[in-house]
């Protein structure tokens, strides 16, 4: 058993050169704007295949990066998406944090309209987050939703697609990349089934670290 990295700032590090490595020895190169994002959600998942899977409309690290300097909303579909993301940087860049899922009147309305509360969820931030970063881990029917409000009008400053499971995922992803594609809606997906609320966090944590240039653990106070 190695014991030699102990430290969160150095295991953060060393992670990181071995997923390097790594990608170097499997022979996949990473275009440089999506480095830090594909490296985030290996090193939170331990799993290579989103070096190959995760894929970017037109600039969407640097429109996703823009948006969060200008201090827009994230808005989760999942407690625990919003749990994993770093707070420390969206205090530093004035960002709100929110999650509808668990709120009585959106349960209220899913329920009298036959729809999922993740559906409704973003509803209600289309109407009080218009621009926000929408960052889905969870429920494809939130995917579906945000397609039918861009569809409407609906602008997100970047939508994060990437839930996880066995039915309509695949789907809803393809969709969803093709209407940010139609409508110029800057978008970042793990195709397949693969994905989850904490690969919605690393994606979030990867944008809000390049934003505030703290990539390094040690530019966030970590030894």
């Amino acid at each position: 058993m190695n014991t030699r990295h102990t430290l969160p700032g150095d295991i953060e590090r060393t992670s990181m050169s071995i997923i390097a490595a790594e990608l170097k020895e499997r022979g996949i190169v990473l275009p440089p704007e999506h480095e830090a994002v594909v490296k985030r959600v290996i090193h939170t998942t331990a799993d290579f295949d989103y070096a190959e899977t995760l894929r970017f409309t037109p600039r969407a690290v640097e429109l996703g990066q823009a948006a969060l300097r200008r201090g827009v909303p994230i808005v989760t579909d999942t407690n625990m998406a919003k749990a994993g993301i770093s707070r420390p940087s969206l205090e530093k860049l004035g960002c709100t944090l929110h999650c509808f899922m668990a709120e009585a009147e959106v349960a209220r309305l899913a329920k009298e309209r036959g729809l999922t509360r993740a559906a409704v969820s973003m509803e209600r931030a289309a109407r009080e987050c218009p621009g926000a970063v929408l960052a889905v881990g969870n429920a494809p029917t939130a995917l579906l939703r945000i397609v039918e409000l861009m569809e409407e009008g609906l602008r997100p400053a970047l939508v994060i697609g990437v839930p996880v499971g066995f039915v309509n995922v695949e789907e809803s992803k393809e969709l969803l990349f093709s209407a940010c594609e139609a409508h110029g809606v800057p978008a970042i997906a793990a195709m397949g089934r693969k994905g989850g609320s904490n690969v919605a966090a690393a994606i979030c944590n990867a944008l809000l670290y390049a934003a505030t240039e703290t990539l390094d653990p040690a530019a966030r106070g970590w030894q």
